[in-house]
């Protein structure tokens, strides 16, 4: 009996024991393993960097190679011959674009003889600025453009007007690659006078030109001649410009001489107020030499007369814009605030025809005008704009004819409100209402509905 006791003791003493020993043999087994994954994934690492660093090595090795091979090409290249054009069937690609654009007119007052009161528009240019009542085309245009080389670029634009005639807006070369910030133009282009001038039509916030354009400018003036541009490498925007062209557009007229018609000076300038907040002004001057600039007329005894103007004009135009987006992201809302004020001044000689007989006397006079909108995006895709405006008959003097020909004393204006909706950069849908009243006694209310699609390869456009 002692004996078993004995046993049974020695056996619970032994059992700790044997499972201590059991636990250290695991520990020590765990530990090999960890030791072995260790010395095996260290291996692997450095392999890595190894693999690394030769890669390295060999990619330097080949920018090296390339860059000798460049060089020698280079080298080789300007001891060759240079063709004259690219080669190859795909080298001149030009970027090709069609703006389509129909408009809905409906107008409380007939068109038809439709004049501005106390500005004088030849004909032509009245034509173009009168709205029509109903369907129709409105201003659409066809765009060629692309880099002719590394010195040149090239830009077409054809209007097609409502009347079914088709004009040339812009047909000019520029350059790309002068020093100091200089640019040429020659050929027909928009004048870069003002804010507005410069932008092609679809681009406006507003179905038509502000009366302002449209009295001063016969809607925009285009020039056939020189621009230079010089951006002045400063940290605030300055642009300084100067044109010499032929002037055959009103507010000038063709003219069978040498020399120019038409010259203009510019300046613009701009820059950023915080994240949210940007702006630009401008001051222009644009000088013409109208040579028997015509338009009808009715006399003090209400005949019908026509005039004609030969002498100087020069129009001053301010402009400013101040653009606002919340930390510069104008995707969901942004703002903007637009006006130009126009002033000229015209002196020379002036006949007044009537009953085939000319009286020959002095003309001179200032007029002026301005406009002022704001364009609001309250949500992605939608805008809505209001823009008030207001001319100015100013001073008129017709010498001689003082008695014979009407000095009203009227200040047209109109107001307008648009809504519009753009699904995308390159479709837009807009509807506008108007109060006229640009003729003495006359109260137009207008609506219209205009659509403005953009097919192709298109330009971004300018600020």
């Amino acid at each position: 009996m002692k004996a078993r006791n004995i046993a049974l003791l020695a056996a619970l003493i032994a059992v700790p024991v044997v499972a201590s020993a059991a636990e250290d043999a695991d520990l020590r087994t765990l530990r090999d393993e960890v030791a072995r994954l260790r010395e095996t994934y260290e291996s692997r690492i450095d392999a890595l960097e190894k693999r690394l660093a030769q890669a390295e090595a060999k990619a330097a090795s080949a920018a090296s190679v390339a860059a000798e091979a460049a060089s020698a090409t280079t080298s080789a290249m300007a001891a060759a011959p240079q063709p004259s054009a690219p080669v190859g069937t795909n080298a001149f690609n030009p970027n090709v674009s069609l703006i389509l654009s129909g408009l809905y007119n409906n107008l409380s007052k007939d068109p038809n003889g439709y004049r501005i009161t106390g500005f004088h528009l030849p004909n032509d240019h009245l034509s173009e600025i009168t709205p029509q009542r109903g369907f129709g085309l409105a201003e659409s245009e066809l765009g060629i453009s692309a880099n002719v080389d590394q010195l040149f670029y090239g830009a077409m634009n054809f209007s097609i007007h409502p009347d079914d005639t088709v004009s040339a807006e812009e047909a000019f070369i520029q350059t790309t690659s002068l020093p100091q910030g200089l640019t040429l133009k020659a050929g027909r282009y928009f004048s870069g006078i003002g804010y507005l001038n410069e932008q092609h039509a679809h681009t406006w916030d507003f179905v038509d030109a502000p009366l302002a354009y449209q009295a001063f400018l016969g809607g925009q003036f285009n020039n056939d001649g020189l621009q230079m541009r010089w951006l002045v490498p400063t940290d605030t925007f300055v642009e300084i410009g100067a044109e010499l062209g032929r002037g055959a557009n009103y507010p000038g007229t063709g003219r069978n001489k040498n020399g120019s018609g038409a010259s203009a000076i510019f300046a613009h300038m701009g820059g950023d107020v915080g994240a949210s907040n940007s702006w630009r002004a401008g001051l222009s001057l644009l000088t013409t030499s109208p040579q028997d600039r015509q338009w009808d007329d009715m006399d003090a005894a209400s005949a019908a007369v026509t005039n004609s103007f030969t002498g100087d004009s020069r129009l001053w135009i301010v402009d400013g814009v101040w653009k606002w987006a919340p930390n510069g992201n104008a995707y969901d809302t942004n703002f903007k605030l637009q006006g130009e004020y126009l002033r000229r001044r015209e002196n020379g000689n002036l006949v007044y025809e009537v009953n085939a007989a000319g009286l020959d006397s002095s003309y001179a006079a200032t007029q002026s005008g301005w406009y002022v909108q704001g364009i609001y995006q309250f949500a992605p895709y939608w805008r809505v704009g209001l823009r008030t405006e207001r001319l100015d008959t100013g001073t008129v003097d017709y010498g001689r004819n003082n008695g014979n020909l009407l000095r009203p004393d009227y200040a047209p204006t109109r107001n307008a409100l648009m809504l519009d909706y753009n699904p995308s950069e390159f479709s837009r849908i807009r509807l506008q209402i108007a109060q006229d009243k640009s003729r003495q006694d006359v109260t137009d209310n207008q609506i219209f509905l205009q659509y403005q699609m953009s097919l192709g390869a298109h330009g971004a456009h300018k600020y």
